[in-house]
């Protein structure tokens, strides 16, 4: 493996959308590939994938509104409030025949894009991704479900909020090698301002950890059953040991899932951008070459 950058060498572009700016990179030219980031990154967390992409495609990492180099408005940062601007996003840059390579929490902004709008997506790409409502504790790894009794309690709130103890908690403890100072500072830099976390904290709100039936939950059931019958081509990157997939995930989607290709990557825990970029970049390039055959 090479050794991992700690620089973002890429050109800032902003998008208005909303009354806001969404900051994006791009790279490439052909058919878009969107990358969907999750919680607490943004598109720095792409900065080793794209390179070894962009001759594949036209590649786009947006920040999630509230997120890296985007606007932070007044706003709730409900999954709702991701959804709209992303999908705003894709009608601005008149994105088409996509690839969307997503990441945790981006994958719900993703799926239910796709599932919405399947005839303009190409591919979906996934790690850590949520494929299927949680309903019960032991559906995710023991990580998850202690940060998820830990940090979703009202007491968490003015830390998660006002700090970057999530950031400085979930990245390190989430990624197989150590980071370097430089490249956690890239990560804490969103959320140096009191008051910057509170798209986390939302986060924390809407992530499905039990039986109980949310807004969330409705949504990602829906694209769930949807995603059973698409015959659009699926990328699995399942990364071991997952903290969001785990193996009985991976079965599951084996047996629900029409033309999905599940591939193993190794050494990673939930962020599989920084601990195998150079194996992440491959297996997508290899798969997108496939299906465009």
């Amino acid at each position: 493996m090479k050794i991992i950058s700690e620089k973002y060498p890429f050109e800032s572009h902003y998008a208005p959308i909303k009354g806001h700016k969404i900051h994006y990179i791009e790279e490439g030219k052909g058919s878009p590939i969107l990358f969907l980031h999750g919680v607490p990154t943004w598109s720095y967390l792409w900065r080793n994938i794209i390179p070894g992409l962009s001759s594949s495609g036209r590649c786009i990492a947006p920040d999630l509104i509230g997120f890296g180099l985007s606007d932070k408005p007044e706003i709730d940062y409900t999954i709702f409030d991701h959804i709209d601007y992303i999908e705003a996003f894709i009608e601005r840059l008149h994105l088409e025949n996509i690839t969307l390579v997503m990441h945790g929490w981006g994958s719900v902004i993703g799926f239910h894009y796709a599932m919405r709008h399947p005839e303009n997506v190409k591919g979906l790409v996934f790690m850590e991704g949520h494929i299927r409502p949680v309903i019960e504790r032991d559906m995710v790894a023991l990580p998850v479900q202690e940060r998820s009794s830990i940090l979703h309690h009202e007491a968490g709130k003015d830390i998660i909020i006002n700090s970057n103890y999530y950031v400085n908690k979930s990245i390190p403890m989430g990624t197989m090698r150590k980071l370097s100072k430089d490249e956690l500072a890239y990560y804490q830099k969103p959320f140096e301002e009191p008051g910057a976390g509170k798209p986390i904290w939302q986060f924390l709100q809407d992530l499905p950890t039990s039986n109980k039936k949310t807004p969330v939950v409705e949504l990602i059931e829906v694209y769930s059953k949807k995603l059973q019958t698409s015959d659009i081509p699926k990328l699995m990157l399942y990364g071991f040991p997952g903290f969001n997939t785990t193996i009985e995930t991976v079965a599951w989607a084996r047996e629900h899932f029409n033309q999905l290709t599940v591939v193993e990557i190794e050494d990673t825990l939930h962020y599989i951008p920084e601990s195998q970029p150079d194996e992440v970049s491959k297996t997508i390039r290899d798969w997108l070459l496939q299906i465009t055959d």
